[in-house]
C-alpha cells in the first residue's frame, strides 16, 4: 500500500532529489505549495503547519518536523489534532555534539584570547601565569542526556573527564561509563562539576533552569557550554559570574536576543547585557548544527522515518507536546 506524504514546503532540488534517493519506492513524495485534492496523505512534513493542512486530512496520521526542536507555534496548533502523532528530526545531533565540545576545548584552552593577542604580534599570554585548564580527570555535567547530551559525554570521556548527566526524571543509573541523575539532585551535583554542558531542549520547565543560585553552586573556575536554548541560563547570572571570573569562562552558541528582520541581522546584540566586551567568552552564531552535510543529513534521517511509516513500524522521535520536545 502506498505511502501518501505531502511536503507543503519543499527545501529545494538538491534536497529532495536526495531524499527520493534514500525512499523506498512504496511511498509518494507530494510536493507543494499545491496541495493535493482530495487531501487523503497520510504524513503531512512541515515545521509550522498551516491549520488546513492538518484539519482537512482526514487520512493523517503524523506530522514530521523536519528539523530538531517543536516551534510554539506548531505545538499550540497541534493541542487541537490528538489523533495526530508529532515527530522531528534528529539528523544534528552529532553536529552539534561536535560544537558543545569545540567550545569546550576553546573555553577551557582560552583559544581565542591567545589568538587575539597574538594577531596583534603580543607574546604577553605566553608569559602569564598558566591559567588554562586541563580536563582530563576533572568532572563534566552534561545537562539533557538525548540525542546530543550522549554525544557530548563520550568526547568528554575521550578527552580523560569523568560524566554524569541529568535527565528528567527516573533513578540514578550507570550507562557507558556516565552515572544519569534525574534532575531533583541538580543541586547536589553542581559543586562538583568542572564543566556543565547545557545541551536541555527549550520548555516551561527548562526556562531558567540554571539561575543565580545553581552557578553560585559551581566550583570556582567552572566553564559552561550552552548548546540548548539561552534562556535555560539565566542571562544576568551568567553575565555576572563571567564579568566577576567566578566562571573562569563560557563557550555559547545560543542566546538572549534574535535578528528580527533580515536587516537586523547585522546589527543586532545578542543579549541586554554587553557578552562581547568579555574575553573569558566564546561567542558563536547559533549554528552548532550547520554543516556543509547538512541536507543530506536532514534527507537520510527523514527518509528513515517515512519509510518506516511505509513498513507500519512506528516512527522514532515521537514527540511529546506537553513536555515540549
Amino acid at each position: 500500500m502506498t505511502l501518501a506524504v505531502y511536503m507543503p514546503n519543499p527545501l529545494g532540488d538538491d534536497f529532495m532529489d536526495a531524499l527520493r534517493e534514500n525512499l523506498q519506492p512504496d511511498v509518494d513524495l507530494i510536493e507543494g505549495p499545491r496541495r493535493p485534492d482530495p487531501p487523503d496523505y497520510r504524513i503531512l512534513v512541515a515545521g509550522r503547519p498551516k491549520r488546513e493542512d492538518v484539519a482537512d486530512a482526514p487520512s493523517l496520521e503524523a506530522l514530521i518536523i523536519p528539523f530538531a526542536g517543536l516551534p510554539g507555534v506548531t505545538r499550540d496548533r497541534m493541542k487541537a489534532f490528538p489523533r495526530v502523532a508529532v515527530h522531528n528530526l534528529h539528523h544534528n545531533a552529532q553536529a552539534t555534539a561536535e560544537t558543545a565540545v569545540a567550545l569546550l576545548l576553546a573555553a577551557a584552552k582560552q583559544t581565542l584570547r591567545f589568538d587575539r593577542s597574538l594577531r596583534e604580534h603580543d607574546w604577553g599570554p605566553r608569559y602569564e601565569a598558566w591559567s588554562a585548564m586541563l580536563l582530563e580527570e576533572k568532572t563534566a555535567l552534561v545537562l539533557g542526556y538525548g540525542a546530543v547530551g550522549k554525544r557530548v559525554a563520550r568526547a568528554a570521556q575521550g578527552l580523560g573527564m569523568h560524566v554524569k548527566a541529568l535527565r528528567r526524571s527516573g533513578p540514578v543509573v550507570e550507562t557507558d561509563g556516565v552515572t544519569v541523575h534525574p534532575k531533583e539532585d541538580l543541586h547536589a551535583l553542581l559543586p562538583g562539576a568542572h564543566a556543565v554542558v547545557v545541551s536541555l531542549p527549550a520548555t516551561a520547565e527548562t526556562d531558567g533552569f540554571l539561575g543565580e543560585e545553581e552557578i553560585a553552586l559551581l566550583p570556582p573556575g567552572a566553564i559552561l557550554v550552552n548548546v540548548g536554548r539561552g534562556p535555560i541560563v539565566e542571562e544576568k547570572a551568567l553575565f555576572r559570574a563571567l564579568e566577576e571570573k567566578r566562571l573562569s569562562a563560557a563557550g555559547l552558541d545560543v542566546w538572549y536576543r534574535y535578528p528580527a528582520s533580515k536587516e537586523e541581522i547585522h546589527r543586532t546584540p545578542v543579549a541586554g547585557h554587553p557578552f562581547h566586551e568579555l574575553d573569558n567568552v566564546v561567542m558563536s552564531p547559533h549554528r552548532a548544527g550547520h554543516v556543509k552535510e547538512d541536507m543530506a543529513l536532514r534527507a537520510k534521517h527523514l527518509a528513515r522515518l517515512l519509510d518506516a511509516a511505509s513498513r507500519g513500524e512506528e516512527m522514532p522521535n515521537r514527540v511529546d507536546l506537553e513536555r515540549g520536545y
